[in-house]
């Protein structure tokens, strides 16, 4: 078991994993960000300045490109089974399923996901989640590296994992088709 103290007043205790998406449900809204692969339980906490800001800069971006029947939104929770439930940074969905969903997406309504990489969470990143949101059918995966200048990866998915990453540097200006016609410099990105 597993108890969490989000104040002195309140304990949450969870049962023994591997935990669920309802178990997850339960903890609070504490800043940190609880997300499920396989039943284990992986926390994050809030974005740095720097990470927002990218992930701001990057979402404006999509935004202004996005053809009318598409939504940009950021940080939103996508259920791929009962133990996996994933937090991206960014995701790209069709406008009519936005519209329909309550709390969760599924995997299938996501046609780009973006990670913006930080420190704590650089090994998930460029593996479990790389990994997890193959698995998953997502046909479309960013990975952001700021600290690179910043540099984007991409992944298309080829069967039931992504090929090898496109790296994009920041100073060159990358136009991508998928989801979506889109142009932008990484350098872009961060906002000095």
């Amino acid at each position: 078991m597993a108890t969490i103290e989000p104040t002195a007043r309140r304990k949450i205790v969870l049962p023994a994993p591997p935990y669920t998406v309802d178990d997850l449900l339960k903890l609070p809204d504490d800043g940190n960000r609880y997300e499920l692969f396989n039943g284990s339980l992986v926390v994050s906490p809030a974005p740095s300045p720097l990470h927002q800001d990218v992930i701001f800069l990057l979402q404006t971006i999509l935004h202004q490109a996005a053809p009318p029947d598409l939504k940009v939104y950021s940080t939103v929770n996508v259920r791929a089974s009962d133990k996996d439930l994933y937090i991206p940074d960014i995701v790209v969905v069709p406008r009519a399923r936005a519209k329909a969903v309550g709390l969760m997406f599924t995997p299938s309504d996501v046609l780009l996901a973006v990670e913006v990489g930080s420190p704590s969470t650089q090994a998930r990143d460029r593996g479990l989640k790389t990994e997890a949101y193959a698995a998953a059918g997502i046909p479309i995966y960013w990975r952001i590296e700021p600290s690179e200048g910043p540099t984007l990866y991409v992944y298309e998915l080829d069967g039931d994992a992504y090929k090898a990453p496109t790296a994009h540097k920041a100073g060159t200006v990358v136009s991508l088709s998928l989801p979506y016609p889109v142009s932008f410099d990484p350098a872009d990105l961060i906002d000095d």
